[in-house]
């Protein structure tokens, strides 16, 4: 081996504070899912977790601030309320963190709906009761609750019929 080349074993490994910092300068990330990687890169849990609170008091690790970003991401791709509240759960985000972050985007979720039916068939009109189906699913797949899909896809074969007439 030349000189000055080092294996990558002998290289000094970094603390569970260090590791977890540079994952959060890559993105925002909850607390579970840094402790969940930590202990998967075979940090103790006790390190895990005290070099957690470490990043929490010096104000780098937040959850609410994750949530937050999570929420306005999702909402900016198109998903409805049930499938961010669903992710945000697999972060271990409180229920009550989560509906304050919802509450707090305002956002018209019909007309969202509407949006992610316009970007997926465009203005083609509803043809029959099972396009109406295929389009209602797309939405609940998306996290739309039924009362929202109901009503944009029932907006849709009314719109449909009366064109017709």
């Amino acid at each position: 081996m030349p000189l000055g080349r080092r294996k990558k074993t002998d290289k000094p490994r970094r603390s569970a504070y260090d590791k977890a910092l540079a994952l959060l300068a890559r993105r925002e990330q909850s607390r579970h899912e840094l402790q969940e990687r930590l202990l998967r890169d075979g940090y103790a849990r006790d390190e895990a977790r005290e070099a957690l609170d470490h990043l929490a008091e010096d104000g780098y690790q937040d959850d609410a601030r994750f949530a937050e970003m999570m929420v306005r991401s999702r909402i900016l791709n198109g998903y409805g309320p049930r499938r961010i509240r669903a992710e945000l759960r697999t972060h271990r985000i409180g229920d009550a963190q989560v509906e304050r972050q919802l509450a707090e985007a305002e956002v018209d979720w019909l007309a969202s709906a509407r949006t992610q039916l316009h970007r997926r068939y465009g203005e083609s009109p509803v043809s029959d009761y099972a396009e109406r189906a295929k389009r209602a699913q797309f939405l609940l797949r998306r996290g739309f609750d039924a009362a929202t899909v109901n009503s944009v896809t029932r907006a849709d074969v009314d719109d449909a019929v009366d064109s017709e007439d």
